[in-house]
């Protein structure tokens, strides 16, 4: 099949996030394609994120003054236009050439705060300074000096935040990225990791897991230092259990992105909504919780909101953009699903996010 170059315009077949979704396919080897869009295993997790929205209805309200309606919400002592985030994304380059400087032009146009990832193939420098949405996300770098650089790096440019991904220490198992015999090009620049962390030197009776990669990974000690050297908010992505959340708020943490990293890491691993209503059960009514994972309408970011989320991430959503149209693609993916939300808010009869409850859905039995 012939790769299509990317769009300089948006063809008018562009409608929906499922629309890109078809589109994107056309723009990129299908060894890229597999990466993206496979899952662990099974891929049931994979599925369950998307399908978890459908088991929840909304019950919308009729004749509301909705007069000074808007998405405005904060967070962090910070004011955000709109509850629609990006989530950190590595290795951008394999779907456009402008990569992540492409994602943070739309994100910024768009006021949609953006989340960098670790392996970020454009420099953490090289973003506007003087944008105020976009945070740094931390893959932990087997110890704690190495990890330190990229946070003060971070605030040196004015990152407001630092989002340490901690599910995800080792590389799930996931078959239809390896049956499509997906490499990342070698050449590839990923600025703020060298090279990819490896266990080294260990004794034949020491296991290559649990010894080795798995000794690479932070600690909740190590999560209460870092808290302690940075004035930025630390958010852990990835957790699940109601008791991690507890121990996070222990150790220093200011939030939560609730997360099973997009169903590419531990497959029947439980979903993000469930998850979020047990997590907000015992934390703090204002306690930020953020979560990632199969948002694809409009409709899917008024449920999370409605079920105690603050704001909602999307990953491969907007990669289907830059693939298809770069910058024009992601800016057109993040207003497509923000006008989504705003309908869907108008037709339930919430003003604000802040009107926005339980009281507005119905959850299916399982």
């Amino acid at each position: 099949m012939t790769i299509q170059q990317p769009f300089n315009t948006i063809p008018p077949h562009l409608l929906t996030l499922a629309d890109y979704q078809q589109q994107a396919q056309k723009h990129m080897p299908d060894s890229h394609w597999a990466y993206l869009e496979s899952g662990a295993m099974h891929e049931v997790s994979l599925k369950d994120n998307q399908q978890q929205f459908d088991k929840i209805h909304i019950r919308p309200r009729v004749l509301k003054d909705l007069s000074g309606g808007n998405t405005q919400f904060e967070m962090f002592g910070q004011s955000y236009p709109h509850p629609i985030f990006l989530a950190p994304i590595g290795h951008q380059a394999l779907f456009h050439p402008d990569a992540e400087l492409a994602t943070a032009l739309a994100a910024e146009v768009l006021q949609s705060n953006l989340i960098l990832s670790t392996f970020t193939t454009t420099d953490l420098r090289a973003l506007n300074a003087d944008n105020p949405f976009k945070w740094f996300q931390l893959y932990w770098q087997g110890g704690r000096e190495k990890s330190l650089q990229l946070v003060k790096l971070s605030e040196q440019h004015h990152y407001k935040a630092i989002v340490i991904t901690v599910d995800s220490p080792h590389k799930g198992i996931r078959d239809t990225e390896r049956k499509a015999n997906f490499q990342l090009p070698p050449d590839m620049p990923h600025p703020h990791t060298k090279t990819f962390l490896m266990a080294e030197n260990l004794s034949p009776e020491q296991h290559p897991v649990f010894d080795g990669l798995m000794q690479l990974a932070p600690t909740w000690q190590d999560i209460a230092w870092l808290a302690q050297q940075t004035a930025l908010p630390i958010v852990l992505k990835g957790v699940s259990h109601p008791d991690d959340a507890k121990l996070a708020m222990e150790h220093g943490v200011k939030g939560l992105i609730i997360s099973n990293h997009g169903g590419r890491v531990l497959d029947t691993c439980i979903s993000p909504l469930t998850a979020l209503e047990r997590i907000k059960a015992v934390v703090p009514h204002d306690y930020p919780l953020l979560i990632d994972g199969g948002i694809r309408r409009g409709t899917d970011v008024f449920k999370a909101i409605a079920l105690g989320a603050h704001a909602v991430l999307i990953g491969r959503p907007y990669i289907y953009g830059l693939a298809t149209a770069g910058a024009l693609g992601v800016a057109h993916v993040i207003r497509t699903l923000k006008e989504e939300f705003e309908i869907t808010m108008a037709l339930a009869g919430t003003a604000r996010i802040s009107d926005i409850s339980m009281a507005h859905i119905e959850v299916q039995s399982h």
